[in-house]
């Protein structure tokens, strides 16, 4: 990125907050606040480490989204997340046992919270509970925003697996700006497709070879964080194992820096979880191999395996065999897939996952919907 370009974004950054700022103190000097209300993201941690993420709103009107409502009904409510008004700079104090931390939100409302326990957690417990509470500003109306978020633990794991989300779980067709906008915008998380077999092949990597073991999964998106609830919901709906995922904020100044988003995330859980292998996974629409090839470079001997979902052809399938080639030689078996059934049967014999697991996976893969 040029200086001259970086210098641009960083104003169009500094002028956005200024202006969401001055629309804040506005409308609370007018009394036209609508109450507020904490959003936790699904955090991650070790058994001496928790970290949660979330953002503080006002409260946004969304109806929770059915197989059945009208597509100008998703518009309305998509419209309501990317109209959200975020509360600046609010104090939020978060609990875990009887562990306190008192943290404070950007000028987005996004906030970070980070525990440091000071005797491991014991037990096979893999969610942990933190409880929010809004210190400041008070929400109008009076009376207490609080909300519980959860952080994964993994316990007794063979290996993690971060898996991108569009175009590899669920079709989003985003090779094609405008197709991939209209599938966002008028669907929700009942009509939104997802692949055929991802469910059975994510809960049989979950699962492990013996079947009985909780391996972490882990979802990168470059997907703004004003449509997490209907990524979140989208998972739980369609049977997908739920993990925490790792969405981008759509400020100005990093807007296009997908490959800086995604690699950012891989190396932050390969050092949170310096003792666990990692399977990748993703498509070969966007820069998901060259994103996964610097990760076995970096991570040499920690990634296994990396599944591409093929939703390309010609040239672009030309440098991703290429790319596997060169992941080969790293050790890491990159392998480009027509389906889902294909990379299960890979993970089958590399000992991922139980063999008894692919002929499910195999029949779902083949199912139509």
């Amino acid at each position: 990125m040029t200086g001259r370009r970086q210098a641009l974004l960083t104003a169009a950054n500094a002028v956005e907050q200024h202006f969401d700022r001055l629309r804040f103190e506005a409308k609370r000097r007018l009394g036209l606040l609508d109450p507020f209300e904490i959003l936790p993201y699904r955090g991650h941690g070790t058994s001496r480490e928790l970290f949660l993420k979330g953002r503080v709103l006002e409260e946004r009107g969304i109806t929770r989204s059915g197989q059945h409502h009208t597509p100008w009904g998703n518009l309305r409510n998509m419209a309501r997340r990317f109209a959200s008004d975020e509360v600046p700079l609010a104090q939020v104090l978060a609990c875990f046992e009887d562990l306190q931390v008192e943290t404070k939100a950007d000028e987005e409302g996004f906030f970070e919270v980070r525990f440091e326990l000071p005797e491991p957690l014991a037990g096979p417990t893999r969610w942990q509970p933190v409880e929010l509470e809004l210190l400041h500003p008070g929400s109008p109306g009076g009376g207490p925003v609080r909300s519980t978020g959860q952080v994964l633990v993994p316990t007794g794991a063979d290996f993690g697996v971060i898996s991108d989300i569009d175009d590899t779980v669920v079709r989003s067709s985003a090779t094609n700006v405008l197709k991939m906008t209209w599938i966002v915008l008028l669907n929700n998380a009942h009509t939104r497709l997802p692949f055929e077999g991802v469910s059975a092949f994510y809960e049989a990597l979950r699962r492990g070879k013996e079947g009985r073991v909780h391996n972490p999964i882990f979802y990168v998106s470059s997907s703004p964080w004003n449509i997490y609830d209907v990524l979140e919901d989208f998972l739980d709906v369609h049977g997908v194992p739920e993990g925490p995922l790792f969405l981008k904020d759509w400020s100005p100044s990093v807007l296009g820096k997908h490959r800086t988003h995604k690699l950012g995330i891989i190396r932050s859980l390969l050092r949170t979880y310096p003792d666990l292998p990692f399977v990748l996974i993703g498509d070969s629409g966007e820069e998901d191999p060259e994103i996964y090839l610097q990760a076995a470079r970096e991570y040499r001997g920690r990634i296994p395996a990396i599944y591409i979902r093929d939703v390309t052809s010609g040239e672009r399938d030309a440098q991703v065999h290429a790319i596997a080639g060169e992941a080969r030689s790293l050790g890491t078996e990159m392998v480009l897939v027509p389906d889902t059934a294909a990379a299960a049967e890979h993970a089958a014999s590399i000992g991922l996952i139980s063999p008894d697991a692919v002929p499910g996976i195999r029949s779902a893969s083949s199912a139509t919907g």
